[in-house]
């Protein structure tokens, strides 16, 4: 049944996301032999979530990819792309606070995600925290420079400082005049 299943996987990753349809399809005979299979799962709560907008069903195929295999390192980013979607902020907290315990997950990309919970609840100045974490875990420029254009999103986003106000001059008080008259 390995070599079944696994045909059918390959044939849904190979489709995904071009022709839906045949994805679909092909996820469906891949979860008739083994309804629990993480990968089956997660692609089915990927459709779900990036070209449905079902959030809440594809939740629940993440749910159960994980219950199935905890280690299932793909599905956390989606699955927290997914809470961040729904504004499911609390959830989305926790599962970024258990996946970077995890070995073998993407800390860097998962502190990128704690960043953008942050700055979707408005907190700028964790955001920036979380994404000078981000870059203690990233290893190519790449996604550096991706960590650096959220840095600038983010400052700009920031509301500014006001200047103190100092005493009025003697000419700004003269245009004052002018324009009363």
């Amino acid at each position: 049944m390995g070599n079944l299943l696994d045909k059918y996987l390959f044939q849904a990753l190979d489709a995904y996301p071009y022709n839906l349809e045949e994805a679909v399809e092909s996820l469906n005979y891949a979860l008739s032999y083994d309804e629990k299979n993480p990968m089956a799962l997660c692609l089915m709560g990927q459709i779900y979530a990036e070209n449905l907008k079902n959030y809440e069903t594809a939740k629940e195929y993440y749910q159960q990819a994980l219950a199935e295999d905890m280690y299932a390192l793909d599905v956390y980013p989606k699955y927290i792309n997914v809470l961040l979607w729904n504004e499911d902020y609390n959830e989305a907290e926790k599962l970024i606070d258990f996946a970077v315990t995890l070995k073998g997950t993407d800390k860097a990309l998962l502190y990128l995600k704690k960043g953008i919970l942050f700055e979707q609840q408005e907190m700028y100045k964790e955001a920036l925290v979380s994404l000078e974490i981000a870059k203690e875990y990233t290893y190519n420029n790449y996604f550096m420079s991706d960590i650096e254009g959220e840095e600038k999103r983010i400052k700009d986003k920031m509301p500014k400082k006001k200047k103190k106000k100092g005493k009025k001059t003697n000419t700004s008080s003269k245009k004052a005049k002018k324009k009363k008259k």
